[in-house]
């Protein structure tokens, strides 16, 4: 099932998109009435969404999708995506150019860092640059999860109940702030640097973990192309690992990271300029396309 936030009357509205593509549907009318995307992602039950998705599936119609909106799946993430550095092995070693040595090689353990979000890009909205002080503006197209319950000590074997649903997101990142400071929170959490999207799809809808193809276009010219069972450090791990000692809060979005391909990664680099359109692209979820400016 696809579930959307999105606009509509000036009203900020879950819902989920009709079976054919046409309609969205708020969630309110299919027995599941909450007020975002992060508290029915955290709250909603196993019957409730077995329940939402038999209702969709018999509909005939709802608000047509040219009337509406839509915005990132949760728009403003009540605390700091968690993300996963250097996740794929031709990112790591296209990274050791730029980033150092210590970036190839064997990944044993993963690089975690937080990306503070005030208000997540959707599909469609640009993307600032910040021009004034950017100067190697990057893309990194992943494929971000929610955590569905409050998950603590997890099990790897375990780590599929706690996966409400999977995403996109545009890791954006201005490498010149990420190496001056030596470290990644400021570089990749300036204001838009989250574009997030279209929509967010259920976990019943694929394997776990899935294995699913990834991609990312700049300008129309393919630069990352790879698939998620490639993961050096897969959701299991991540889940595990994190929630050893540490809480992780159901509603959480933590992002699995990018494969190689990125802008750094060219010699010469091919960073982001104004006017350049980026097309993230996930199986089984859709396109998340933002221009540059």
């Amino acid at each position: 099932m696809k579930l959307i936030t999105f606009l509509y009357n000036n009203s900020e509205i879950v819902g989920a998109v009709s079976p054919n593509g046409q309609f969205a549907v708020p969630c309110s009318e299919l027995g599941a009435d909450y007020p975002d995307m992060e508290t029915l992602a955290s709250h909603i039950s196993d019957t409730e969404l077995s329940d939402m998705k038999a209702k969709l599936a018999s509909i005939q119609g709802g608000i047509s999708m040219s009337e509406i909106k839509i915005l990132a799946p949760i728009p403003r993430p009540s605390r700091d995506i968690i993300c996963l550095g250097v996740n794929f092995r031709d990112h790591a070693e296209e990274s050791v150019g730029v980033m150092g040595a210590e970036y190839g090689g064997e990944r044993k353990f993963p690089i975690y860092f937080a990306k503070h979000v005030n208000e997540a890009v959707p599909c469609g909205d640009y993307i600032n640059g910040h021009f004034d002080i950017v100067t190697e503006l990057d893309y990194e197209a992943e494929m971000a999860f929610v955590v569905r319950k409050d998950a603590l000590n997890v099990k790897a074997e375990n780590a599929g109940e706690y996966v409400f649903g999977y995403t996109i997101m545009n890791d954006v990142s201005a490498r010149c702030i990420q190496m001056r400071h030596k470290q990644w929170f400021r570089g990749k959490s300036f204001d838009g640097f989250a574009p997030m999207g279209p929509c967010l799809v259920t976990a019943d809808e694929f394997d776990f973990p899935p294995k699913l193809d990834i991609s990312c276009k700049v300008n129309g010219e393919l630069r990352q192309k790879s698939n998620t069972a490639l993961y050096i450090h897969n959701i299991p791990y991540a889940l595990e690992e994190l929630s050893s000692g540490m809480m992780i809060k159901a509603g959480t979005i933590i992002s699995m990271g990018t494969p190689g391909g990125v802008g750094m990664g060219f010699k010469p680099p091919k960073y982001l300029k104004s006017g350049d359109i980026i097309e993230c692209e996930v199986e089984g979820i859709g396109r998340l396309v933002n221009e540059v400016r």
